[in-house]
């Protein structure tokens, strides 16, 4: 049974420009449902969040509201405006928490193969330690260029991982972390940014799979793949 503390806020106000003008890879269709639908579900489905926040750009909610009746969505809902940077964004989604809310996960909306196994060990980890994030290891070797031309030197990989969502936090720790940003009139690019700000500890949650984000039309046949058969990605 989910416990009455636990929501999320799915980040749906971003443009995409990467895919190109007047796409919004959101609603691209993958196995004849759009992308931010995958992810919705993902959440609708998971035992652990009662309340979901979509944060959605402007004169889009009506968008949304038929979204949910056409998947049958009927975990309650809150549709919210996003703002300039994403870190407002999620400031607004904070803002529209119900008073119980302790522990919010923020999510790409972009991402739509997130497994109910990750969302519940970084909600666990939340609860624990307060701020948590999935993440994997790099395996790439690194290099830096300062010119963009050419190899500067080789980035030692063995400490360095890449973030992803979700990003899970008590309520109030991500309030005092952005309340900060907001104070220093900074921007961040991801949430735990904000935390390492404040001088919270981030847990990484190792994501064992694949969770990735909708980002190049290049992107696209990998996830519906994945989206065809879940037993691919483990995580």
């Amino acid at each position: 049974m989910a416990a009455k503390d636990l929501a999320v806020a799915v980040l749906a106000a971003g443009k995409g420009t990467r895919m190109g003008p007047n796409v919004d890879k959101l609603f691209l269709e993958l196995n004849g449902c759009p992308v931010v639908a995958h992810t919705w579900r993902r959440f609708e489905e998971s035992p652990d969040i009662l309340e979901i926040i979509m944060v959605v750009r402007e004169g889009m909610q009506d968008t949304f509201s038929d979204l949910a009746r056409k998947h049958g969505f009927n975990k309650k809902f809150r549709l919210v405006p996003g703002g300039k940077e994403r870190q407002d964004s999620v400031w607004n989604g904070l803002e529209a928490l119900s008073p119980d809310a302790r522990i919010v996960a923020i999510q790409d909306a972009a991402r739509p193969c997130t497994s109910d196994a990750l969302i519940h060990a970084t909600i666990e980890a939340a609860r624990d330690i307060g701020a948590a994030v999935a993440a994997q290891p790099v395996t790439d070797t690194i290099k830096e260029s300062s010119d963009g031309s050419f190899i500067q030197r080789t980035v030692n990989r063995s400490r360095l991982w890449s973030v992803q969502t979700p990003q899970t936090f008590q309520v109030e720790i991500i309030r005092r972390a952005l309340s900060e940003v907001r104070r220093q009139r900074l921007t961040v690019t991801d949430d735990t940014a904000a935390c390492e700000l404040i001088g919270q500890p981030v847990k990484l949650v190792h994501c064992p799979g694949a969770n990735p984000k909708v980002t190049r039309r290049e992107d696209l046949a990998y996830i519906e793949l994945l989206l065809s058969n879940p037993g691919m990605s483990p995580a």
